[in-house]
């Protein structure tokens, strides 16, 4: 797994997921339930991850609809 985004904006993650999903890319959300321990002040990136094969693909989309990428 590769990380695509890392962003503290979660209508970002659920976006980007959207996205994905309607060009059939997997994707897995990380650090979600990190709340808990900030105290849900929202100060703690989420994470999107996406296999290695399908990484280009998926910066390509994220790309085109204008959100930005991990490097």
């Amino acid at each position: 797994m590769r990380e695509l985004l890392r962003t503290t904006d979660p209508t970002i993650v659920a976006f980007a997921t959207a996205l994905l999903q309607g060009e059939d890319i997997d994707c897995f959300p990380m650090d979600v339930h990190m709340s808990v321990l900030e105290g849900s002040i929202g100060v703690l990136p989420r994470r999107l991850m996406v296999r290695d094969k399908d990484l280009f693909r998926a910066r390509a989309v994220m790309v085109d609809n204008g959100i930005s990428v991990a490097d």
